[in-house]
């Protein structure tokens, strides 16, 4: 004989389902909100595969000795990241996956690019000294990678902890521009100590915990006087002037601007580590 299920007593409210739609939606709008997504966007990471092709360019360019040419594809790779983080937060497509395919393509943009095309043009002479050099920008750029993405919860958001490898790399190939200049047309063997040294500066600075401001704190949205958009129209007319004897001047003031931060803060007794300790944590947390 078939056993129909009982009748529920009169007065008793049906057993809620386990798993309704509604905290179905719930869970996926936290989930949302709350950490980045898994899925793979077209729009930031082709920004991210240009930036790469970009580094990708410049190691070939040096390797057939054309040294402006892998310059200028250093510096459009720097254009396309820097592009490819504010288009996946204002269309809302971060993912996990463009953040770690981000660093990579920075590595090869930034860090080996950048490492090749200096020892090709003026490091080779020196041995192994040169190569020493490039490798230890190479490992800086790296090791400064990895860093940011593991400290990127706990750093203070107004500055970068050391030199960031954009600004390492701009640093690198902006002196082969201004000296493979026509104007300037310096032998690479005149200056191969001072590229020794540059490239040993921007690796070390790279890992040094230095403060260098990181602009995240400028508003883009909130409105300015009309003078701020003349003066922007005429940087750009100054850098148009002479590009490479402009810009150059400019990455190297902002590769000691952290050094002058630094003594600033120390001189004023502020914590010169942009990244909380533990008292400080347990301070923030009591109050």
């Amino acid at each position: 004989m078939p056993n129909f299920p009982r009748r529920r007593p009169p007065g008793s409210a049906p057993k809620a389902p386990r798993f309704s739609r509604l905290k179905r939606f719930g869970r996926r709008k936290d989930r949302i909100q709350g950490e980045r997504g898994r899925g793979i966007y077209l729009l930031p990471n082709a920004f991210t595969t240009g930036a790469l092709f970009c580094g990708f360019y410049a190691i070939v360019m040096a390797m057939n000795q054309r040294f402006e040419h892998a310059c200028w594809a250093v510096f459009i790779a720097m254009i396309l990241d820097g592009l490819d983080g504010r288009i996946a937060r204002l269309t809302n497509t971060q993912s996990e996956f463009g953040a770690q395919y981000d660093s990579l393509s920075d590595m090869v943009s930034f860090g080996a690019a950048p490492a090749l095309v200096i020892y090709e043009w003026s490091l080779r002479g020196l041995g192994k000294l040169g190569w020493i050099a490039a490798f230890i920008y190479c490992a800086g750029a790296a090791l400064r990678l990895a860093r940011f993405n593991t400290n990127i919860e706990v750093v203070d958001k107004r500055f970068f902890q050391g030199l960031p490898s954009p600004a390492a790399a701009a640093l690198v190939v902006g002196f082969i521009m201004m000296m493979t200049d026509p104007d300037i047309n310096i032998s690479s063997r005149q200056v191969d100590w001072v590229s020794w040294a540059i490239a040993v500066f921007a690796g070390l600075t790279m890992v040094s915990n230095v403060p260098f401001y990181s602009f995240k704190d400028v508003n883009f949205r909130k409105s300015v006087p009309f003078i701020v958009v003349f003066l922007i129209a005429l940087a750009f007319a100054l850098v148009a002037i002479d590009p490479p004897k402009v810009l150059w001047p400019i990455f190297v003031i902002y590769g000691l601007s952290g050094y002058a931060v630094f003594i600033w803060r120390f001189a004023k007794g502020k914590p010169v580590s942009i990244i909380p300790n533990d008292d400080e944590t347990d301070d923030s947390v009591r109050r």
